[in-house]
């Protein structure tokens, strides 16, 4: 067990704001705020939330890109106490329905180019604020005159209702004084939710206490430590804020670091490239697709990235041939961990001050984290230094997830009296700590970083008038980690559906990154004795046709 926690995540971010308040804090579309400002921005934005009635447990969705406003509403809603509940920008009305009403929101802060997904489902939602925000609405009039004179500003089209709020008319109303003095409401207290794939086919709601993000951000910086010393680093942010790699990315540089960080609304390559040269960028932490992609791009060579110290990499396994592309070519490793959104992110991360990790590793296990390796069936432990399923706890863990009793019950259990979280993850510990991924549930796709579960793209399909049953599965891919495939069963009675009118069919209703790049009609799908598809045996005979080419 680590030491009690004295901070809050709003009360570390002030200790560092009022520490570094000169020092450039964030950097976004070539203007640069110091952390005064940003403290003085987000005092502002938090006064006009609790002049809306956002307070103590509110949950607040934040339907962002990666941009200063979603850091501002993020670090307001932890100055009220109110819980932030990020989500993809790239989500539909079908999933703003559903995360609302799971989620009990009452408020959302919005792009303007999603407002119209948001204004079609409020009605059926808890919904009463819609705040919206524009990518340009932090910059100065002259650049957003010379943006729109290029069409370069997206632009959506806001209602003039009364549910309807200027992020910016907020920031600039807002009274810092008009604030209710800040209580801390303790470690095992829910300061966000994030949403990961569900295993019945509905996104799962985790509910992530203070102490527990506090205690894995800590880690997360200090992996950097052996090369980078505190207060030092400047992060490019190459994950999405809606994700634990981009929140704690971004919580590691302003809450523990007092560090700058440069954000991009999204990630192109050359933009990256630029900032990295023109800022000295020392560190990033991304999926393995993004690094195969920098490794790939034929201008990486007209760029000096040589400030680079430490280069992370999660989400997925490591393909070994990009570690080893990337030692080659820039003299540094790829730095790999592992862990997932029901754990705060990291469970084992590679420290530099350990040196380069072994070939294979996804890190050492953290301080405070206790980890057992059991048959997954059985739940019985294996022999030591054997693989099995991993499960672990924590401090501040989380012990299950919000609405989902079902999933809840079949992902943490208890034991001793602690609660432990099943990974569902084949892994092994060598003697000196360092852990060692070897497999991973077949349920749960990787695909550039994302876990997407087969049961909720598999909801989507079954709801299609024409399908009676399908099986979804990865297919392993260098470049993306795997691929969505969609096995599918029509009904006898139904002709002329293609598989571009069921790939459009999921593209209405899921994120982009969700859709099945495949799709395979059968006239039949395997299944159990008692009647379970077995979606195991789809992925062995794609394994077969693999290795055959």
């Amino acid at each position: 067990m680590v030491e009690s926690l004295k901070n809050t995540i709003y009360s570390s971010f002030e200790e560092v704001a009022d520490r570094n308040h000169d020092k450039p804090a964030l950097i976004c579309l070539g203007e640069t705020y110091n952390y005064s400002h940003l403290k003085e921005m987000v005092l502002k934005f938090a006064a006009s939330l609790h002049k809306l009635g956002v307070g103590e447990g509110d949950r607040v969705i934040v339907y962002l890109a990666n941009t200063p406003q979603t850091i501002i509403a993020w670090l307001a809603l932890r100055r009220l106490n109110a819980i932030p509940v990020n989500i993809a920008p790239v989500y539909t009305s079908h999933d703003v329905k559903y995360l609302a009403n799971d989620s009990g929101a009452r408020t959302i802060i919005s792009m303007d180019t999603n407002v119209n997904y948001v204004t079609e489902v409020l009605p059926e939602t808890p919904l009463k604020n819609v705040i919206v925000t524009n990518m340009f609405d932090l910059v100065p009039l002259w650049k957003k005159v010379i943006g729109r004179s290029f069409d370069r500003i997206p632009k959506g089209k806001v209602p003039k209702d009364s549910e309807f709020i200027s992020f910016k008319v907020l920031l600039k109303n807002g009274h810092p004084s008009d604030l209710p003095a800040f209580k801390a409401k303790g470690e095992q207290s829910t300061a966000l939710i994030l949403y990961t794939g569900g295993t019945t086919g509905f996104p799962k709601g985790v509910p992530l206490p203070e102490g527990l993000f506090l205690y894995r951000v800590k880690e997360w910086r200090r992996a950097k430590e052996g090369v980078i010393p505190l207060n030092e680093d400047t992060t490019i942010l190459s994950a999405p804020l809606f994700h634990i790699i981009g929140q704690s990315d971004m919580a590691a540089s302003l809450l523990i670091g007092g560090e700058t960080l440069i954000v991009m609304p999204k990630v192109n390559l050359d933009a990256m490239f630029d900032h990295i040269q023109r800022h000295k960028v020392k560190s990033m932490f991304g999926v393995p697709a993004l690094y195969r992609m920098i490794l790939e791009h034929d201008r990486v060579d007209q760029y000096d990235l040589r400030s680079l110290k430490y280069c992370g990499v999660g989400g997925d396994v490591l393909p070994f041939e990009v570690g080893r592309r990337w030692l080659e070519k820039f003299n540094i490793p790829l730095y790999q961990a592992y862990g997932c959104t029901e754990t705060a992110g990291i469970i084992s991360i590679s420290y530099a001050g350990d040196g380069f990790p072994p070939e294979g590793t996804v890190g050492k296990i953290n301080p405070g984290t206790k980890i057992r390796f059991v048959e997954p069936g059985t739940l019985e432990p294996v022999s030591s230094g054997e693989p099995g399923e991993l499960l672990v706890t924590s401090p501040y863990a989380v012990k299950g997830y919000i609405n989902k009793p079902e999933e809840t019950a079949e992902c943490f259990i208890t034991i001793d009296g602690e609660p432990w979280y099943r990974t569902k993850d084949i892994a092994h510990v060598d003697k000196n700590n360092w852990l060692y991924f070897e497999d991973r549930s077949g349920d749960m796709i990787k695909h550039k970083g994302y876990r997407v579960a087969s049961a909720e793209v598999e909801r989507v399909l079954e709801e299609h008038q024409a399908v009676v049953a399908s099986s979804v599965v990865g297919i392993p891919d260098e470049k993306v980690g795997e691929r969505i495939k969609a096995f599918v069963v029509l009904k006898e009675d139904i002709k002329g559906i293609s598989a571009y009118d069921l790939q459009k069919w999921c593209r209405d209703r899921l994120p982009s990154y969700k859709v099945p790049a495949y799709i395979e009609y059968r006239d039949m799908l395997p299944k159990s004795k008692v009647g379970k598809f077995l979606r195991r045996e789809l992925r062995e005979e794609e394994k077969r046709k693999v290795e055959q080419v």
